[in-house]
């Protein structure tokens, strides 16, 4: 970590947005509505505390609404988790500690993505199209799973494979996206269901 990180890093500690603010509940809901339908996701605080929490923060900060799923790669994954406004993403860039792999990746497993460096989880998911249990080796630790709506993310327009820059949406957003990625699928909106 550069010197230049950690001082940003510290800041956003003093900020209050560094890692999770809260701790999730033991099992909770998200209701995404997407613009295939509706996936409902199951998290298990106990598969990955330190990804559920997260997952939690950005479900109550509204970080998702409008988001697209910028990369999929048919047979394998679906990612999101770069917000629609710059703001938001830039507030959520802070790295969180990996958690050990309790869960393999099975299809419909949500997975923080990362980079090939430990502890580099921030805010960009994916869930898995098929059974890629050679990831848990890798040390993708899943934490939710699709509940319900599996056909809805089976869906999801592959037209544009990897082609989004990731850099080009983090810095622009949407604007970016609705220019030379129209046909994109996204999140409506993804809201924490009533406890069961």
């Amino acid at each position: 970590m550069t010197r230049l990180s950690v001082i940003a890093t510290a800041a956003l500690v003093l900020l209050g947005c560094s890692g999770s603010k809260a701790e999730a509940p033991e099992k909770y809901r998200v209701n995404m509505e997407t613009s295939r339908g509706l996936v409902v996701i199951e998290v298990t605080r106990a598969d990955a505390p330190r990804g559920a929490d997260r997952f939690y923060d950005l479900v109550k900060a509204k970080y998702f609404d409008g988001a697209r799923f910028f990369r999929v790669v048919p047979g394998f994954v679906v990612q999101f988790g770069l917000a629609a406004d710059p703001a938001l993403s830039k507030k959520f860039d802070v790295p969180i500690q990996d958690d050990p792999v309790k869960q393999t990746n099975a299809r419909g497993a949500l997975v923080f993505a990362a980079t090939q460096q430990p502890n580099s989880r921030t805010e960009q998911l994916f869930i898995n199209l098929a059974d890629n249990a050679r990831l848990d080796q890798i040390g993708f630790a899943p934490f939710g799973k699709v509940l319900s709506g599996m056909e809805f993310v089976d869906q999801i327009t592959s037209e544009y494979g990897e082609q989004p820059d990731q850099g080009a949406i983090t810095a622009q957003g949407n604007a970016y996206i609705e220019k030379a990625f129209p046909k994109l699928d996204f999140i409506k909106t993804a809201t924490l269901a009533p406890a069961q």
